[in-house]
C-alpha cells in the first residue's frame, strides 16, 4: 500500500484544491484592485464552509474584530497621524530636514534617504510619505543631476526606519502575537533594522552609479520647464522647530522610558495622548476641532488597517480549515531555513503581485508565524522576516498605491522606478537571513 506524508494528504485532499483555487482567486482579486478587505472575507468564507466549518470563519471575525492590544495601538497612531496632518506639523518637519540638501552633489542620494527615513518614522503610510516628503526631495534630486527614476526610488527604499516606530502596525501585529511589549520587539529588532538601512542607502547607491542616473548638470531631457508633474506642497519658510519635533514627539518618549526608565510601563496609546496634547499647545489650534480630527482618525484606522487585519485572520481561518496551514507547517518543521525562504519569498512575491504589503505580511502572521517555534525561530524573528518582506515586496510592485504616486510625482514609469528599488529590495532579504 502507498503511504503518504501529510503533505501529500492535504494537497490531494478537496479542502486543499479549494484552497489552492481561493488563493489564486485572492490575488487574481488583489491584482485587479477589488477591495482588499471583501476580497479576502469572501475567500476565507468560502474555503469555511468548503471545509464544512463555516463558524470557524464567523469566530475568527469577532476574535479579530476585538483584539485589545492592537486597537488601541493602532487607532490611537491613526489618531495622533490625523491631528499632525490637519495642523501641517510635518510639513514644518520636511521644511526643516530639506533645508541643508541643495548642494551636495552626489552625496545628496543617501541624504534624502537618510531624510526619508527620518520622516518614515513619523509618517507610516507609504502613499502618505510619498506625497508629504516626495515632491520636495525629488525637486532637489532633479535639479542635482539625478534622473527622475532614481530620485522616486530614493524615497520608497528608504522607509525602513519606521520599524523604530511603536506605531508601526507590523510591530504592533509581531509583539501581540508574541505576547510582549511592542518596545521589546522594536529593540529586538533595532540593530538589524540599522544594519539593513545602511545596506539599502549603500545598495542603490550603487544602482545609481551601475545606470547612469546622475549626472552634474542633470538630464535636461527628463525635465521638462513645469519640473515635476504634481505641484510642490507650500513648505514653511522658517519651519517652527516646535512643531516639527510634534510629529516624533511620541516616537522619542516611548524610547526614552523604555531605555532610562523601564519600570514606568508607558502604552503607545498614552505616548500619542501625550503628543495630541503636545500638538494643541504648539500649534495653539482649536481645541474642539483637533478632538473632533483625534477621533476621525482612530475610527479611520479601525476602518482601513485593524478592517484589513480581520480580513487577513478570516482569510487565515479558511487556510487552516482547509488543512493547508498545518501542512506547509509540517512541511517547515524539516528545516529553520526552509521556514526563513518561506518567511522571505512567500511574503515578498505576494506583496510584488498584490502592492499590498499589509495583505501579505498580516496573512502570513496570522496563519504561520505562531508556530515559529516549531520551526526552531523565534516569534520575534519570523514576525519580523515575515512584515519585513512584505513590505519590500510592496516598493518592487508596480501596482502599490505609494509607487505609483512617486512615480506620478517624479514624471517617470512605475517600471522604471523598481527596475531600481526592487534588486534593493532583494539585496536586503538577502542579507536578512543571515541576521535572524
Amino acid at each position: 500500500m502507498t503511504s503518504f506524508t501529510p503533505l501529500n494528504e492535504v494537497k490531494m485532499s478537496f479542502s486543499a484544491w479549494v484552497a489552492l483555487a481561493a488563493v489564486i482567486a485572492t490575488i487574481y482579486g488583489l491584482i485587479k484592485r477589488y477591495e482588499t478587505r471583501l476580497v479576502l472575507l469572501l475567500a476565507g468564507l468560502v474555503m469555511c464552509c468548503c471545509s464544512l466549518d463555516p463558524m470557524a470563519a464567523f469566530e475568527q471575525f469577532d476574535k479579530s474584530m476585538t483584539n485589545r492590544a492592537l486597537i488601541i495601538s493602532i487607532c490611537s497612531s491613526m489618531g495622533f497621524a490625523a491631528c499632525v496632518t490637519l495642523t501641517k506639523c510635518d510639513l514644518h518637519l520636511v521644511s526643516l530636514l530639506t533645508k541643508p540638501l541643495n548642494k551636495l552633489g552626489i552625496l545628496l542620494l543617501p541624504c534624502c534617504m537618510l531624510v526619508t527615513g527620518v520622516a518614515s518614522l513619523a509618517i507610516g503610510s507609504l502613499a502618505g510619505l510619498c506625497a508629504a516628503i516626495g515632491p520636495t526631495l525629488i525637486a532637489l534630486m532633479l535639479r542635482a543631476g539625478f534622473r527622475p527614476a532614481i530620485a522616486a526610488a530614493a524615497i520608497i527604499s528608504a522607509t525602513l526606519p519606521n520599524y523604530w516606530s511603536p506605531g508601526s502596525t507590523d510591530n504592533i501585529l509581531v509583539a501581540q502575537l508574541a505576547g510582549i511589549p511592542v518596545m521589546e520587539q522594536i529593540n529586538h529588532i533595532s540593530f538589524n533594522i540599522l544594519i539593513l538601512f545602511g545596506l539599502c542607502i549603500v545598495a542603490l547607491t550603487t544602482i545609481c552609479f551601475i545606470f547612469g542616473d546622475y549626472k552634474k548638470g542633470g538630464f535636461q531631457q527628463s525635465i521638462n520647464e513645469k519640473g515635476l508633474i504634481r505641484p510642490l506642497p507650500e513648505l514653511p519658510q522658517h519651519p517652527n522647530l516646535l512643531k516639527a519635533f510634534a510629529p516624533l514627539l511620541p516616537v522619542v518618549l516611548l524610547f526614552v522610558i523604555s531605555l532610562w526608565f523601564p519600570k514606568v510601563k508607558m502604552s503607545v496609546a498614552t505616548a500619542m495622548l501625550i503628543g495630541f496634547i503636545y500638538v494643541i499647545f504648539v500649534t495653539r489650534s482649536n481645541p474642539a476641532e483637533l478632538v473632533k480630527k483625534f477621533f476621525d482618525g482612530m475610527g479611520s484606522g479601525y476602518g482601513s488597517i485593524i478592517g484589513l487585519i480581520i480580513a487577513a485572520g478570516v482569510f487565515a481561518a479558511g487556510l487552516r480549515s482547509c488543512g493547508v496551514v498545518s501542512g506547509f507547517i509540517d512541511f517547515l518543521k524539516d528545516s529553520s531555513e526552509i521556514a526563513k525562504l518561506g518567511g522571505s519569498f512567500g511574503p515578498y512575491i505576494l506583496g510584488v503581485m498584490t502592492g499590498s504589503g499589509n495583505a501579505a505580511a498580516f496573512a502570513f502572521c496570522e496563519s504561520v508565524v505562531p508556530h515559529a517555534a516549531e520551526f526552531g525561530m523565534k516569534i520575534q524573528d519570523l514576525g519580523f522576516l515575515t512584515c519585513l518582506s512584505a513590505t519590500l515586496g510592496r516598493v518592487s510592485s508596480p501596482l502599490a498605491a505609494g509607487v505609483i504616486l512617486i512615480a506620478g510625482i517624479a514624471g517617470t514609469s512605475p517600471l522604471e522606478v523598481i527596475k531600481r528599488s526592487a534588486p534593493v529590495s532583494l539585496t536586503a532579504i538577502a542579507f536578512t537571513l543571515l541576521l535572524v
